[in-house]
């Protein structure tokens, strides 16, 4: 099966059953099977101009939207959004990537030449 996406980031889960894909230009998450075709696709009006996507390896999906602001995480299936980690008030401008370091408990967002990291409660 070839599907044709408009790719900005992309992550596999732990089982490496499932691709998550940020399109920036439809402002989606969009969550495929191992074998290319979709499960879910995730809109959400807080989450604008998808860029980065991570992964952590206990299953939780963080994705960053570019232009609004947020870090927001969603569910595994990529079907709904559980949390705002955070937002422009925290200090998120333009974020491109998201990652979390489980040795130090902490969210690590990537933003144009500099680094935020929060910790996780």
């Amino acid at each position: 099966m070839l599907l044709c996406i408009a790719v900005w980031k992309c992550a596999v889960s732990p089982t490496g059953d499932k691709l998550y894909i940020t399109n920036n230009s439809q402002h989606k998450l969009i969550t495929l099977a191992r074998n290319g075709s979709v499960l879910a696709t995730f809109t959400d009006p807080a989450l604008q101009g998808p860029r980065g996507v991570y992964v952590t390896p206990a299953g939780q999906v963080l994705v960053c939207g570019f232009l609004c602001d947020v870090i927001l995480q969603v569910d595994s299936e990529g079907r709904r959004k559980l949390a705002t980690l955070a937002t422009k008030e925290d200090g998120v401008e333009c974020p491109k990537s998201v990652c979390y370091d489980r040795h130090t408990a902490s969210i690590i967002v990537g933003i144009n030449n500099r680094i935020l990291v929060f910790k996780v409660q």
